[in-house]
């Protein structure tokens, strides 16, 4: 049997180091740069300072870049081994930006690794391994369904060896510091199919014609997420990343990955929630006894053992199916879907066992529920999900006779 779901000495060593790094570095460092038991958050330079320091720990350690090959500087990991250091660093709010395995960047480096030319990979991707750079992807529009990628109106022409680019994009996460960014353009007319319309650019930021118009307010804050006006934005034909009318194949290749990317660091923050619920739960007394003992908490608290157990098999699964080379598209869905959903349920509940307290500020469970409930819309919400998953079960018994094909294809 090749099903095994233990992880190799070296690889037990990996995740040991990690989650001591998490506990002994940046969790402090968090403290810091947050403040805490009546000290003053850092100013953005100190913060800046602060996480930098941290940042050239991890590089010590050999910690640093775990999802990237050894030639850039990275630790060589597959999907399932960075399912478990993903697991550990997002135990910390900036624990994965730490190793340098954070959104979106991760995902645009291994882009770039696939895409690029080598002209591209030494000016963007070797500065984003070095950490002395960040980017965004470009993709998202006001004016269309951001889960229909051949609707993109943003419009590309060419003129000599430039390219025209007008347009508007919005929530594009990282853009208010990005060095560059990956921006998606519809560059043909009238394509044979609709998924070859589009194309990718590099854009190098600043640039005259890309102005960042706000930061959105989110149930977070006001940071990260970028509206973004384009007005003759003008590029060189160099600055194509991969080839004319593929960029709607560059895109899917990158948030395939990515999908599950985030749900390995959703499974950190589920984990965190599930622990406090329990601690929670055995501290405190109410009615004759503690909450521990009363059906109802024992409920919630099986509740969310069970999805969390869940989300981990789908995440490793199809972690799995990346690393051996085989179709992926239908697992990651359906781990993106459920994870993203039981995350949000998960946190609830701990809010719920918590009380009053969960509500407040003065645990982390108010800050990890605003971001919770991005996950389901982000990088394809619920619905678009569900619907390929229905989709791919259907085609799986009309060519088969059976759905086994499209639940995992697992020997059972």
């Amino acid at each position: 049997m090749a099903i095994d779901f233990t992880l190799s000495p070296e690889l037990e060593e990996i995740r040991d180091n990690v989650r001591d790094f998490i506990e002994r570095v940046v969790k402090p460092g968090e403290e810091i740069i947050e403040g805490s038991n009546g000290t003053e958050p850092l100013n953005p330079k100190d913060r800046i300072g602060k996480l930098i320091e941290m940042r050239k720990e991890a590089f010590e350690e050999g910690l640093w870049l775990p999802h990237m090959p050894k030639e850039w500087g990275g630790m060589e990991l597959g999907h399932v081994a960075m399912a478990m250091v993903q697991a550990e660093a997002a135990k910390s709010y900036y624990g994965p930006w730490v190793l340098n395995c954070q959104a979106p960047d991760e995902g645009n480096m291994h882009t770039m690794l696939h895409w690029a030319t080598d002209e591209q990979k030494e000016k963007y991707l070797k500065p984003l391994c070095n950490g002395t750079a960040t980017s965004c992807f470009a993709m998202t529009e006001p004016e269309v369904a951001g889960s229909d990628p051949t609707l993109i109106q943003t419009n590309a022409y060419q003129d000599g060896e430039e390219w025209v680019i007008n347009g508007h994009k919005w929530f594009i996460s990282n853009a208010h510091r990005a060095n560059f960014a990956i921006l998606i353009a519809r560059t043909e007319d009238d394509p044979e199919l609709p998924q070859a319309a589009n194309t990718a650019f590099i854009i190098d930021l600043p640039s005259d014609g890309w102005t960042e118009a706000r930061e959105i307010e989110t149930m977070h804050g006001s940071t990260g997420h970028s509206e973004i006006v384009i007005e003759d934005l003008r590029v060189n034909d160099s600055q194509m990343l991969g080839g004319r009318g593929q960029g709607h194949l560059l895109g899917q290749y990158r948030l395939g990955p990515a999908r599950l990317a985030h749900c390995m660091r959703w499974i950190a923050q589920a984990e965190m929630a599930l622990d406090m619920t329990v601690e929670r739960s055995l501290e405190r007394y109410s009615h004759g006894s503690i909450l521990a003992e009363k059906q109802g908490i024992q409920w919630m608290i099986a509740d969310s053992a069970m999805e969390l157990y869940q989300c981990k098999l789908m995440v490793l699964h199809a972690a799995s199916k990346i690393d051996n080379g085989d179709d992926f598209k239908s697992e990651v869905s359906m781990a993106k879907h459920f994870v993203a959903n039981s995350l949000n349920r998960i946190i609830d509940r701990a809010i719920q066992v918590h009380g009053a307290l969960g509500y407040s500020t003065d645990t982390p469970l108010a800050h990890m529920y605003q971001h919770a409930r991005w996950s389901r819309f982000a990088d394809g919400a619920d619905e678009i999900h569900q619907m390929r998953i229905a989709q791919r079960t259907i085609a799986a018994f009309k060519d088969n006779g059976s759905t086994s094909s499209a639940t995992g294809n697992l020997p059972i």
